[in-house]
């Protein structure tokens, strides 16, 4: 199994900064990938931004040029930059890591896991 704990989200004004992370652990085997989404109350899951392991990376077109996904391999750690945030970035945040995890004793899965989310709050 996979278990990711995010840290970082807070209540910041509008203009502000946010630097989200997020941590991997566990039985991890490879990675294919590793992103953010985000949902806000009465809206569906949006794609925010996704990296690659070759460290390619894509954007949601209302974050381009504000956000900026990165990872340290090292520490199966993402992060997500966040720069002038406003109101409409308000949500829950939560990364996903997707790749091949050991599940049993000889079993491995290809699957997606998910965090707890972490709270990200723009007053204007």
């Amino acid at each position: 199994q996979v278990h990711l704990v995010e840290s970082g989200g807070g209540l910041v004004q509008a203009g502000g900064s946010l630097r989200l992370s997020c941590a991997a652990s566990g039985s991890m085997l490879s990675v294919n990938g590793m992103g953010w989404y985000r949902q806000a109350p009465r809206k569906q899951r949006e794609l925010v931004a996704t990296i690659s392991t070759g460290g390619d990376t894509n954007y949601a077109d209302s974050v381009k040029d504000r956000f900026t996904i990165s990872r340290d391999n090292a520490k199966n750690t993402v992060y997500l930059q966040m720069n002038g945030l406003n109101p409409e970035d308000t949500a829950a945040y939560y990364c996903y890591w997707k790749g091949w995890a050991k599940v049993g004793d000889n079993t491995q899965r290809f699957d997606t896991y998910w965090g707890q989310g972490t709270q990200v709050t723009v007053s204007s």
